[in-house]
């Protein structure tokens, strides 16, 4: 190709970067622009296994519209209608009353043309709801195609249903459609949120809360490496080794495995792993240190009377052999009874003294109120125990929090990522497509922070605005 023919080239429409996203989606290859960055990395000696890295979540909004739940059967009715007519307008045309579904569904389904009764709008979502069973009935009817039930916005629409309604029929025949209530309102109840459905068009979005933030969404967690000192780094600037998108309603621990078996294969486990209580547990601090890592975090505290008192004696008070099986109180009396079992699916020892032994105690008020009249501890098994009893001896000294403190160098990096990039707000539906943005995201702050570094120009750390940041990363 000669250069006139490259200078009349118009190139390729920017819509069609849609279909490049989605095979990307498709094949599973989000990660792979990011693996390829850190393995480069790695060979030029900026990035390694061990050392230190730090882990933080935040909330990140979908690119849908917040929908209650009235508004969500209406929607969904909505989309599958729009969806069978474009696919078998012939097939609506004969099946439905077109002008009466027109009336209801022509255009999206708005709290404010909704009446202001609530009786009214209680009568409406009967409407949407018997609307919304009428088209799955005529969708799934033996003279209708077969392949009208497999439309993503019908199969929507039969979740959302079944989530939202309850249809029965008695002895004549005669059918009753009834609006899901919570179990404590008297009602059917309703799906837990992690199941429940808040679009028909992003069916990966949740409702969920963190703190006081309650958001429609997805999340992310953004890890990186992280130095103690300025002069640390000289050797490399800090970078991000991994990011990951999750349902909004998985908590932070459930992510912490994934994230350590990803760095692993990646050959970036940290020797030191920097995190926020929610991605604390005694299971996780386990599982890391059998690959080497260990987690600096604040683990839960002792919730009993005697321990919130600081008045008595606590679990950490007892000694606990475990070879004999044994445990032995503050004042050196010995348990009688060891039994293991299970509570709630996880394996637990129920340690049990003798009321004839804790009866006459003189620090029995010390020790336990209870009616039984005699202590018993619940032990998790020896390893978690060992690591929660380290764990929180650890984090109440000075040192531990004066180290600790390095951990909220990634809230920058979020912040970092919500001026710079948006990441705040998904620009895609599926939580596919917002994983791949987050992941390009993570790669673009990469080369930002490198070429401030190579040029030795120290990156702005103030609170500037986001368009001052933008400007400041384009002009670099």
């Amino acid at each position: 190709m000669g250069w006139e023919q490259v200078v009349e080239d118009t190139g390729f429409d920017f819509t069609v970067l849609s279909q490049f996203r989605t095979r990307v989606a498709e094949h599973r290859l989000e990660e792979k622009v990011l693996d390829l960055l850190l393995a480069r990395l790695t060979e030029q000696g900026l990035l390694a296994a061990g050392g230190r890295q730090r882990t933080d979540s935040t909330h990140v909004i979908s690119a849908v519209r917040d929908l209650n739940r009235l508004e969500l059967a209406g929607e969904s009715v909505r989309a599958a209608v729009e969806a069978l007519t474009v696919a078998a307008p012939d097939w609506v045309a004969a099946v439905l009353d077109v002008p009466g579904w027109s009336r209801r569904y022509d255009t999206r389904i708005d709290t404010w043309r909704m009446p202001s009764s609530k009786t009214k709008r209680d009568q409406l979502a009967l409407t949407y709801g018997r609307d919304g069973f009428a088209l799955l009935s005529a969708v799934f009817d033996p003279r209708s195609p077969h392949w009208l039930r497999e439309l993503p916005a019908v199969q929507t629409l039969r979740v959302v249903l079944l989530q939202n309604y309850t249809r029965t029929t008695d002895a004549r025949g005669r059918e009753t459609v009834k609006r899901r209530e919570r179990a404590e309102e008297g009602g059917d109840g309703l799906p837990p949120g992690h199941l429940r459905i808040a679009s028909p068009y992003d069916t990966d979005t949740r409702w969920s809360a963190k703190g006081d933030m309650f958001w429609n969404g997805v999340k992310l967690h953004v890890t990186e490496t992280c130095t103690t000192a300025p002069e640390d780094e000289r050797t490399g600037p800090n970078l991000i080794t991994d990011v990951a998108t999750t349902a909004s309603t998985v908590p932070d621990i459930k992510a912490l495995e994934p994230l350590h078996q990803r760095q692993h294969r990646r050959g970036l486990l940290p020797g030191e792993h920097y995190l926020d209580s929610g991605y604390a547990s005694a299971d996780a601090i386990v599982a890391a240190r059998t690959r080497g890592v260990a987690l600096i975090t604040p683990v839960l505290l002792d919730q009993s009377r005697q321990a919130r008192e600081k008045a008595g004696f606590d679990a950490a008070n007892f000694t606990i052999d475990w070879k004999y099986q044994q445990a032995s109180c503050p004042t050196g009396q010995t348990s009688s009874s060891w039994s293991p079992c299970l509570q709630r699916g996880r394996p637990v020892t129920v340690v049990k003294f003798t009321r004839s032994t804790c009866g006459p105690c003189p620090a029995r008020e010390r020790c336990t109120t209870g009616k039984a009249g005699y202590r018993q501890l619940t032990l998790h098994p020896k390893a978690m125990t060992d690591a929660l009893r380290t764990a929180r001896a650890d984090q109440a000294g000075r040192d531990w929090q004066a180290g600790y403190a390095l951990r909220s160098g990634v809230e920058g990096t979020v912040r970092q990522a919500v001026a710079i990039t948006g990441s705040r707000r998904a620009r895609y539906r599926g939580l596919s497509k917002t994983r791949l943005e987050h992941v390009y995201s993570a790669v673009a702050l990469n080369l930002i922070r490198l070429h401030a570094w190579w040029h030795d120009r120290p990156l702005d750390r103030t609170r500037t605005s986001h368009l001052a940041r933008l400007e400041l990363a384009l002009a670099a």
